[in-house]
């Protein structure tokens, strides 16, 4: 079997390539985007056993743990390039105020983690609706008494004139 000289400039290289994409790999990449009332996660697991991964949250922070197993090594594989992290990867999101978290949903397909975070009802914008009364009149244990208007808004019954 021949060998192949040693080159050190392209040793270091491949040391230095491995040292920067080991930060990379060993996060999970996501995708985070809203549509409508509903925050959908999507975060990268290829290669992960489902259920291995993991999805809680604690107040305000969500956390999802996966694993993905290192391969088994059969006699005779030699490694020329080994780029796959093995290992159990974690990441954590923490979530804003007005979500809600008792409805979160998660669904793994295809190496990917798909988490849908919706809107809570009380932090939905909603119309409120403004009542335009024909008369300036409140009813006060089953009569109506004369109010006080400001700027056609009504803020107290005006006191009973002792006439």
């Amino acid at each position: 079997m021949a060998r192949t000289p040693v080159d050190p400039f392209r040793e270091m290289e491949r040391l230095m390539n491995g040292i920067t994409r080991a930060a990379g790999t060993t996060s999970m990449p996501l995708n985070l985007y809203r549509e409508g009332d509903v925050f959908t996660a999507e975060i990268e697991l290829p290669g992960v056993d489902p259920s291995s991964i993991d999805v809680d949250v604690e107040e305000r922070t969500l956390t999802v743990r996966a694993e993905r197993r290192e391969q088994t090594a059969k006699e005779g594989r030699q490694w020329l390039t080994r780029e796959r992290a093995a290992g159990t990867f974690a990441r954590q999101l923490t979530l804003g105020q007005g979500l809600a978290l008792d409805k979160i949903a998660a669904d793994y397909r295809d190496g990917v983690l798909v988490l849908s975070i919706p809107v809570a009802e009380q932090a939905k914008p909603r119309k409120i609706q403004v009542n335009v009364g024909g008369s300036a009149t409140d009813t006060v244990a089953g009569q109506e008494v004369p109010g006080q208007q400001v700027q056609g808004q009504e803020v107290a019954p005006a006191e009973p004139s002792g006439e």
